[in-house]
């Protein structure tokens, strides 16, 4: 059987890029079961609330759903359980000197497949104040308006 190529995207954190300033992503692999991983293909998961985490030297990821799958038995998975993330030895001390700075947090932008492997796409963050969201929202607002101006003004409307 043929190995699948490209990227298909199984889960994305949209409230994680409204939430945070990120600074800077990360690809990690993640170690899951057989029935995770059949859950994951089926398009199963929410990373709402996910994180990352340093412990004993190697990072982890807590909070991450991904429901059983529907076909499993007894050997079913536990549905936020804290799965390990596959980093080389030089990124997880690379991220663990950046999440001792304070205010720092590493946070789960979306869980993909890229070639066959789970991959989740890890950003660097830090937490945004309330302000800081609604200009946001506010330049993205003023720039539809702008992109739709000018889309007027190129069909020759207005």
């Amino acid at each position: 059987m043929p190995r699948e190529k490209g990227r298909k995207v199984v889960a994305s954190n949209r409230k994680a890029r409204h939430d945070y300033a990120i600074l800077d992503t990360f690809e990690a692999g993640l170690k899951l079961t057989g029935t995770e991983v059949k859950s994951l293909r089926l398009g199963r998961a929410s990373l709402v609330d996910a994180f990352a985490q340093e412990r004993d030297g190697e990072l982890y990821l807590h909070a991450m759903h991904i429901p059983e799958y529907t076909q499993g038995t007894w050997t079913n998975h536990e549905p936020r359980r804290t799965r390990k993330l596959l980093l080389n030895r030089l990124e997880i001390n690379r991220l663990t000197h950046k999440l001792a700075e304070s205010g720092l947090t590493l946070v789960p932008l979306s869980i993909y497949f890229k070639d066959g492997w789970a991959k989740v796409e890890l950003g660097l963050a830090r937490g945004k104040r309330d302000y800081d969201k609604r200009q946001d929202l506010a330049k993205r607002d003023a720039n539809r308006e702008i992109n739709r101006e000018l889309g007027r003004r190129s069909k020759g409307i207005g």
